[in-house]
């Protein structure tokens, strides 16, 4: 199964709502479509930004390159929910680089 990673930058916390509910949100949506392979957050020139790597089932190349922008898209979705948020990119595992997609 091909590998992807969604990468959001998270620019702060709805009222009411804890630093961690934005990772539990982002994977929880993540994963209600897809096998969520990691996560992790890091701060990136001052700005926190989580990445959520998962699998796409095997298919035709660009369906499933549909298939993880649209996960991108749900996932930042599900999160402007928990948080306020910036730049959404996602990428593409291939011959051991992550390509943009």
């Amino acid at each position: 199964m091909p590998s992807f990673r969604a990468t959001l930058q998270i620019t702060g916390l709805r009222p009411g709502h804890a630093p961690e509910d934005v990772m539990n949100m982002a994977v929880a949506t993540v994963e209600s479509a897809h096998v969520v392979e990691a996560n992790q957050l890091d701060i990136v020139a001052g700005v926190p930004r989580i990445t959520v790597r998962f699998m796409v089932e095997a298919s035709e190349y660009d369906a499933e390159n549909q298939f993880a922008r649209n996960a991108a898209v749900s996932m930042a979705h599900g999160v402007n929910e928990v948080a306020t948020t910036g730049a959404l990119r996602s990428y593409r595992r291939s011959a051991g680089k992550w390509l943009a997609l």
